[in-house]
């Protein structure tokens, strides 16, 4: 018999890939003292320590970093096991683990709603990150399935389109542009922007957006946050490009202004996407044929 069991391999798997202890326990949802718990009777388990004192946080130590693999493969295995016999169950019970960029934060708690509806018994659990972190969750099999802005192109993915991602640019009411009709891209070279941070989908089309262009924005201060951008635009700190899903209510109410741009709106897409080498569970499956057939009309009404 091992002597190890799989709630500290988890347990252990969590404080590897959030680098705490803390983190860990938050995204298991447990105790600091309970993750800690396992942590220390994995390791008299294999008779190695598998973390180590890194100034305020931690590192792995060598056996950690090759546990970290093995165990990585172990869980892929296990999902995969899982969804092979929720198979034999069907759709209505089990649980969808769902991650989606900042943006989408919008509209999805009502896809969500609307599809729980019709599956009362499933679990969904949600995370929501910048695409770069979504991405990274996907890798490491964390998540059946993510909904962001651009296919990726960094892992073998089956993505499909189900609703459109309207991107404008934004200021205050008074701003002298905001009453010019058909403005040239150009004509905003010299204009301060508030923008997303690197690594967000918002943020690489408004660079691949000027680039063609030929014109590199003034960008003033970056923000993690639609939310803290809109208030920055509002506050006349600058013009931002961001998600018309984000800003409906603003500029139906005169606090923002929607940009007259040649070329503008770019109209970009949503994507639910998974691995390709990862079973899908008949959960996941269901769900993202929802999305499909339903998430645009949805949006559209909602957004």
């Amino acid at each position: 018999m091992r002597p190890y069991t799989l709630r500290q391999l988890d347990s252990f798997l969590a404080v590897a890939e959030e680098m705490s202890v803390s983190r860990a326990a938050r995204r298991l949802h447990v105790t600091q003292p309970a993750i800690s718990m396992q942590l220390r009777q994995l390791e008299e388990a294999l008779g190695s320590p598998l973390v180590q004192p890194a100034g305020r946080g931690i590192i792995l130590t060598d056996a950690g970093v090759e546990l970290h693999e093995y165990a990585r493969r172990v869980t892929f295995e296990l999902t995969e096991l899982d969804n092979a016999m929720a198979e034999r169950r069907g759709a209505y019970r089990g649980r969808i683990e769902l991650a989606i960029i900042t943006t989408a934060k919008y509209f999805m708690p009502m896809l969500l709603m609307r599809f729980r509806k019709k599956y009362p018994a499933l679990e969904i659990g949600l995370r929501v990150h910048n695409r770069e972190a979504i991405l990274e969750l996907l890798s490491r099999n964390e998540v059946d399935l993510i909904v962001m802005g651009r296919v990726p192109d960094e892992l073998e993915c089956i993505a499909a389109p189900f609703a459109t991602n309207p991107l404008g640019i934004v200021s205050t009411p008074d701003h002298p542009l905001s009453r010019r009709r058909r403005l040239d891209l150009r004509a905003l070279k010299g204009e301060n922007f508030v923008a997303r941070e690197l690594g967000s989908g918002t943020r690489l089309s408004m660079e691949r957006l000027f680039a063609r262009h030929r014109i590199k924005p003034r960008i003033v201060m970056e923000m993690p946050s639609n939310e803290t951008i809109k208030q920055a635009v509002m506050a006349g700190m600058g013009l931002a490009l961001l998600s018309l899903r984000t800003t409906r209510q603003e500029i139906a109410h005169g606090h923002l202004a929607l940009l007259d741009v040649d070329g503008l709106p770019l109209v970009r897409h949503w994507y639910v996407t998974r691995l390709k080498a990862k079973r899908p569970s008949p959960a996941a499956l269901e769900f993202e044929r929802f999305l499909l057939e339903e998430g645009a009309p949805l949006i559209d009404a909602w957004s």
